[in-house]
């Protein structure tokens, strides 16, 4: 059992000359890195507090004072310098908002603890307990980040976040190292990191809006004009995409169609203020959609459910990496996400398809080139199955 050592007395930092120079006197050292926002009725997450670790070194940072820092702006960047997060998605997020950065060089030891063998999507603070023989306060999770000043307990749990971050990322390596995975932590991190960033941009929010896929793709065109409009208005008035307009408005719009401000309020879960505010504009977005319609450009359709002779396609493929996950004791659902897998069948009949997947490539590829022919034959045999229908 590892020993952590106890924090000193609580560190702020209250000036950006003093966080550059705190950084930079921790150069060599890997950053730990965790923060605290707020988000009830916003889109955006609000910024409530950074934390930072630097070797035995720990401190809390104000947002007014960790914004204006450039060394903090650079580091971030800095696709050289490791930054050690948990669970990182949300941290991800507020930086991209908060400062304009899509952090480089991120670990997510989430991840890294999947891999090492301790189990798909585990908390913070049993994986902490479990290895360190530590429990930690909870009991202000949910405090008012906003708040100035903290209590003691909101101190510690916020210390606490980045305090086993170190110590857990030499656990996991150690154990990647050991497995032949060395390698998986840096590259699945940075996967997780791109897909994140891709999934924020506007222009391919529609492709997350369930049931969308019911659409023809001359509609699917205007439900991405319209999901584009919704993410541009809820990013200006700073507020949650419900409380703009609903994902099933969006819908059926785009299904309806409508031509004139008594059509668009007959369309179900269209609000009457919705369209006292916006109706002009949402006619416009429709009609220049449409208008488009006959374009050459093609759009990504919206990935359907699975039939139910792809979902026993579905399931043999999974239970063939499954049987990899197993052998090497990876979560399948680290190993074969499930959208990945759903795309590879979707795309069955594409003799490229096996070769463009992420679940052969990369650090995967050790593990599931056992099962690859496997998973070959079971893909081939349903497209040719459909080819004779």
């Amino acid at each position: 059992m590892v020993t952590i050592p106890e924090p000193a007395p609580t560190r702020w930092i209250h000036q950006p000359e003093e966080l550059d120079a705190w950084l930079s006197e921790g150069a060599g050292e890997l950053l730990a890195l965790d923060t605290e926002f707020e988000r009830v009725s916003t889109f955006y997450p609000i910024p409530g507090l950074v934390q930072l670790g630097l070797g035995e070194s720990f401190c809390l940072v104000d947002p007014s004072v960790a914004e204006q820092s450039q060394g903090f702006r650079q580091l971030l960047a800095d696709p050289e310098r490791p930054k050690l997060l948990y669970a990182m998605s949300e941290d991800l997020e507020l930086f991209r908002h908060w400062l304009g950065i899509a952090p480089a060089g991120v670990l997510d030891l989430q991840i890294g603890a999947a891999l090492a063998g301790a189990g798909f999507s585990v908390g913070y603070a049993r994986l902490v307990e479990t290895l360190f023989d530590h429990s930690l306060d909870k009991s202000a999770t949910r405090s008012d980040w906003l708040a100035r000043p903290l209590t003691t307990a909101q101190e510690r749990y916020a210390l606490d976040d980045v305090r086993f971050l170190k110590p857990l990322y030499h656990w996991v390596v150690e154990r990647l190292q050991a497995r032949g995975l060395a390698e998986a932590l840096a590259e699945e991190s940075t996967r997780f990191a791109d897909d994140l960033s891709l999934q924020v941009e506007p222009e391919h929010y529609y492709l997350k809006i369930r049931g969308g896929w019911r659409l023809n793709p001359a509609r699917q065109r205007i439900l991405r004009a319209l999901a584009v409009w919704r993410e541009e208005e809820c990013r200006r008035r700073d507020r949650p995409r419900n409380r703009v307009l609903s994902d099933n408005a969006l819908i059926n719009i785009a299904e309806r169609c409508p031509s004139s401000a008594g059509a668009l309020s007959a369309v179900e879960d269209v609000p009457p203020v919705v369209v006292r505010r916006y109706g002009d504009l949402l006619l416009n977005i429709v009609a220049q959609a449409q208008a488009q319609a006959s374009a050459p450009e093609d759009i990504e359709s919206i990935a359907a459910p699975l039939t139910r002779d792809e979902q026993g396609t579905y399931k043999q493929v999974k239970r063939l990496l499954t049987r990899a996950a197993e052998k090497n004791d990876v979560p399948v659902e680290l190993l074969a996400p499930r959208r990945r897998l759903e795309a590879l069948v979707h795309a069955r009949s594409d003799e490229q398809a096996l070769a463009r997947s992420i679940l052969f490539m990369g650090w995967r590829q050790a593990l599931t080139e056992p099962v690859k022919d496997q998973v070959r034959a079971v893909l081939d045999g349903e497209a040719r199955d459909k080819s004779q229908v």
